[in-house]
């Protein structure tokens, strides 16, 4: 199986549609380069979370503009609104406790089996690979589209299981390889999957000789730059680290994946990534304002000389 191409995507919740603005201006790119089509260049699909998302409509036909607008759409039933969370908790009081997840999840499985349908693993247009993380066996899984075991799985049951941030959604149950399986964030594992794409790009794809031979396009969704104070993390207990600890575990993984993969893979590694301007770095602000933020920053990344130049680069590699 030839895998010299990889696509990686990150997670980064409802700030996945920033990932699909730049997926369309690299899709421009390769249209001016005389190179048309997006997913035909590449042989391998990833995705961590949010990201699992988008690869898997990738891997269905959906372009990335088709993707940015579902983000747009869905937004409100994917993260509902206060009124709507507070009802839903005090439904979930009895069962789940005070200390319920922020959402119930509900929204999100509808709009994953709106999108995913009766699709499975298997039926993707190209190879996919997506990260979770089993809690019953405390080990990281990796749904692959071209593993057998995995071919019959419901793709919107591997994207629910790998959205499914602590803190933000329940876990996802699954039986996988006749094992049942708690299943969360693909975040935890890898936020930015390209590392796992890589280990599997080697191991599948007898003629890549070493790491030098791939060509890597590491998406991101925005880094944040909001920072916490000596004084915070020297005295917040479990309490106040509940959802920052999310965020900084996310973040810490997806920056070490960059540092390992800007080096194995060396020219042949390109990775979009600009820091998020504060305001704009919540996973699940999905107010009008925060999503005119978001499209104005990634439109201002894709402008700027340094991106333009690593696009021409780019093309020219796939």
């Amino acid at each position: 199986m030839k895998m010299r191409r990889i696509l990686s995507l990150d997670g980064g919740g409802i700030r996945g549609l920033v990932s699909c603005q730049w997926l369309a201006g690299v899709e421009d790119a390769l249209a001016q380069a005389g190179k048309p089509g997006l997913t035909k260049h590449f042989d391998l699909l990833a995705g961590s979370s949010t990201g699992a998302m988008i690869a898997c409509g990738l891997a269905i036909g959906l372009s990335p503009a088709q993707l940015a607008e579902l983000y747009r759409k869905q937004r409100n039933e994917i993260f509902p609104g206060m009124a709507q969370r507070l009802w839903s908790r005090a439904g979930r009081l009895f069962t789940q406790g005070v200390s319920a997840p922020r959402y119930d999840g509900k929204g999100l499985e509808k709009t994953l089996k709106r999108v995913f349908g009766d699709i499975t693993l298997g039926k993707a247009k190209k190879p996919l690979l997506i990260t979770s993380y089993d809690t019953i066996s405390r080990a990281p899984v990796v749904f692959k589209s071209f593993k057998p075991e995995h071919a019959d799985l419901p793709m919107w049951e591997v994207c629910r299981a790998s959205t499914a941030a602590p803190t933000y959604f329940p876990a996802h149950g699954m039986t996988i390889e006749r094992r049942k399986r708690s299943l969360i964030d693909g975040g935890v594992v890898a936020n930015n999957p390209t590392a796992c794409a890589i280990a599997e790009a080697m191991r599948k794809d007898r003629q890549v000789g070493d790491t030098h031979d791939l060509v890597v396009l590491s998406i991101g969704t925005g880094e944040r730059n909001r920072p916490i104070d000596l004084k915070s993390a020297r005295e917040w207990g479990a309490l106040e680290w509940a959802v920052p600890i999310i965020d900084v575990l996310f973040d810490g993984n997806t920056d070490a994946v960059d540092y390992i993969a800007r080096h194995i893979v060396g020219d042949g590694y390109f990775r979009m990534q600009t820091e998020l301007t504060p305001g704009l770095d919540d996973l699940d602000d999905v107010s009008a304002t925060n999503i005119a933020g978001l499209d104005a920053m990634a439109n201002n990344y894709l402008l700027r000389a340094d991106t333009r130049k690593m696009l021409k680069r780019l093309t020219e590699k796939l």
